[in-house]
């Protein structure tokens, strides 16, 4: 998880805490709406990111207000203060670090069989 924290601080030239949270909300999106065994190898390859979706979770009602999909994670990340331009920074960082992890094929899965996700790659 450091690593990949690291990484997105960096790139997308967020706070670690940020980057962190934005792990946890990211991951547990795709957890829900991509390809649920290419997106468990993805998060089984990274230390820490079942803690970082659990952590992001805890907005309880307001994410269940919010509703779903891409438009309720959009919102969760400004919510934290990220801009259109860092969303899709981190989402191609992330996409880039899931190419290393799991490889471009299994990516590309993720990528296309989840919902919305391809505007961002």
């Amino acid at each position: 998880m450091d690593e990949l924290v690291g990484r997105l601080a960096a790139k997308a030239g967020i706070d670690s805490a940020v980057a962190e949270k934005t792990i946890g909300i990211v991951l547990g999106f795709l957890r829900n709406e991509g390809p649920s065994d290419k997106v468990q190898a993805l998060i089984d390859q990274i230390p820490g990111a079942e803690a970082a979706i659990a952590a992001s979770n805890n907005g309880g009602g307001l994410s269940r207000l919010m509703g779903g999909g891409l438009m309720a994670v959009g919102s969760r990340l400004m919510a934290l203060g990220l801009s259109m331009g860092e969303i899709q920074k981190v989402a191609r960082e992330l996409f880039v670090f899931g190419r290393d992890k799991i490889g471009a094929d299994q990516m590309g899965e993720i990528i296309s069989g989840t919902p919305g996700l391809s505007q961002f790659a």
